[in-house]
């Protein structure tokens, strides 16, 4: 699919990226650009960094980088052409009709492929369970969870049967190759035992993504094996931290926000309540990614995760997240029932609804949590309250909302109101405030880092390479240096590996614009390699001042040590020169004086 390059730039130029990506991440101003963890590799200190003014991002820690595009394309896992589409939809902008290539279509027919294996397992699934005499156990189970025909229909609900190679007959007779099977996580295949099927003897729910198409499944078993709970393994259309259960559905929802359960069993009895905005995550902590997912319809979450010790470390860590992303968090109390579904169950839909009218504010819940760990009757137990929960208000940077919440703890729990907020204060200019208890364990959980990231720190550094992407880099900082340098260096000089097709592109837009556009410069390039090393040249922070007699230092041996290599490298390849006129020219590049 081809979108000429007028097209292309319009829908970047429409689309800020610092805009796109804090609707995935929460961004946090630094100097003169944004950071984040980076959403691509797990890391506790944030060294993903994204420029509006160059329109690009660049994580220094694991390498990736690129313009607004390139993002939406790996962390959606889209082509091109699909990026493209996403964000004139997301700009408004209509799009001609366009031919797909060959490879384009190949790679749209195999997600397409994968789509319809997992629709055709869902229907059989769903007719074992409401068709057959081998479904009525799982049947039973759904029934005595308190779910009706019309919800077991809404949501698709099946029963994988007893036998393990039971889903694979049925596909392969509707011409489903096992490579597809496999590739979908619904079979696996073993050279002693054949062909299995990773779900049998569980009730199954089919997960899809927010355009309603299934993408994945979701298996509880019959009876006491372990694990209770399996989900389909991440493939070509399925990222798990990246999608929500029935949030397809909560997006069109015209109650309040969105209530955040922890399992799908939970969301079903929700959904049956009445409470339709009802998600929840898929066999996965919370993630940034699901909180970026609601944040596109809605910036405020009820959290109503089971009420035991592990709930309540699940709703501290999702409130670290959605605060992080600027998103409201509000608790609701579900005590004494375990979860939404017991509670409705035993004391019925006006009482949920109560609590979900009360509920708690997410940093009133995480001071709450503080609370248990001290004797209030206590005195000096009840000074070190006050002081962990001091931390906490520290870290709110509205001065009224701040006073606010002073008033509101001191007259909860019976402290001086004038004591708690001078040990605020002090906290806050100590800078020892926590803007959540979460801070540490609510970050998203470690995923397999790639090979390509963790063999990164071991690759060997080439330093002629780093010169010329330095000297390249401050040159499209200060672009005013292009005109200084012309007559001192030229792309010609730029010889390493990528580098040279970057500095070549660059110098040219230059000559014909009058400037660098770092991020259309970008589109140029299309293999991921080159465009990391782009985004590098282009996003990189300078460590030290900018200011012309710095500079001509800086460059004067940038400079020098880029022409020496050239010549060395002009030596191995068996280039013939004379030891006389290679003496000159060394003499010649030493005497290189930048003056700006």
């Amino acid at each position: 699919m081809y979108y000429s390059d007028e097209i292309v730039e319009e829908v970047r130029l429409a689309n800020d990226i610092t805009e796109v990506i804090s609707e995935y991440v929460g961004l946090k101003k630094s100097g003169n650009s944004y950071k984040c963890c980076c959403p691509f590799h797990s890391e506790k200190t944030p060294s993903f960094t994204v420029s509006r003014e160059k329109q690009m991002y660049h994580c220094f820690g694991c390498g990736v980088g690129g313009n607004v595009f390139t993002f939406v394309m790996k962390y959606e896992n889209y082509t091109f052409p699909e990026a493209i589409e996403y964000l004139a939809k997301r700009a408004g902008i209509s799009l001609p009709e366009q031919e797909m290539t060959e490879a384009e279509k190949k790679k749209q027919s195999w997600k397409s492929m994968l789509y319809e294996v997992n629709k055709s397992a869902a229907a059989y699934f769903h007719y074992l369970l409401t068709k057959t005499e081998r479904g009525k156990l799982g049947y039973k189970y759904y029934k005595e969870r308190g779910y009706t025909d019309e919800t077991i229909a809404k949501f698709g609900l099946g029963y994988a049967d007893i036998y393990r190679d039971d889903l694979y007959r049925y596909l392969k007779s509707k011409g489903y190759s096992g490579e597809l099977m496999r590739a979908a996580g619904l079979v696996k295949f073993d050279e002693k035992d054949g062909p299995q099927d990773n779900f049998w003897n569980r009730v199954m729910v089919p997960i899809t993504d927010i355009n309603g198409k299934i993408i994945a499944f979701g298996g509880r078993v019959l009876g006491d094996a372990k694990p209770k709970y399996i989900n389909t393994k991440e493939t070509d259309i399925f990222n798990k931290r990246r999608n929500l259960f029935a949030m397809n559905i909560a997006r069109h929802s015209k109650r309040k926000g969105v209530i955040l359960c922890e399992g799908y069993m939970d969301v079903i009895a929700m959904h049956q309540a009445g409470y339709d905005n009802a998600v929840a995550s898929l066999g996965t902590a919370f993630t940034e990614g699901q909180a970026g997912l609601i944040k596109r319809y809605t910036s405020e979450v009820y959290l109503a995760y089971d009420s035991d010790e592990a709930g309540t470390n699940a709703a501290m860590k999702a409130i670290g997240i959605l605060r992080g992303l600027d998103m409201s968090q509000k608790v609701i109390d579900l005590s004494p029932h375990k979860d939404p579904d017991e509670f409705i169950k035993c004391e019925g839909l006006e009482a949920y609804d109560e609590r979900v009218r009360n509920a708690m504010l997410g940093r009133m819940f995480e001071i709450k949590v503080i609370e248990k760990d001290f004797d209030l009757n206590n005195p000096e137990e009840k000074t070190r309250f006050m002081k962990a929960a001091g931390r906490l208000l520290a870290g709110i940077e509205d001065k009224t909302e701040r006073s606010n919440y002073i008033d509101t703890v001191a007259s909860k729990y019976y402290v001086n109101r004038d004591e708690l907020a001078r040990i605020v204060t002090e906290v806050g200019l100590a800078g020892l405030a926590e803007s959540s208890l979460s801070e540490g364990i609510g970050r998203e959980e470690p995923e397999e880092i790639p090979r390509r990231v963790q063999n990164r720190g071991k690759k060997e550094v080439n330093p002629a390479e780093e010169n010329e992407k330095y000297l390249l880099t401050l040159m499209v900082n200060e672009q005013y240096l292009f005109d200084k340098l012309a007559k001192v260096i030229s792309e010609k000089d730029f010889t390493e590996d990528v580098i040279s097709g970057v500095a070549k592109t660059i110098f040219e837009q230059y000559r014909e614009k009058g400037e660098v556009v770092p991020a259309t410069i970008l589109s140029s390039f299309p293999d991921t390699e080159s465009q990391e090393k782009v985004s590098e040249i282009f996003t990189k922070d300078f460590e030290f001042d900018t200011t012309p007699s710095i500079l001509e230092k800086v460059i004067t041996d940038l400079v020098i040590k880029i022409k020496m290599n050239n010549i060395d490298k002009a030596l191995k390849s068996g280039e013939s020169i004379s030891q006389i006129e290679l003496a000159r020219k060394k003499n010649d590049i030493r005497k290189i004086k930048i003056k700006l």
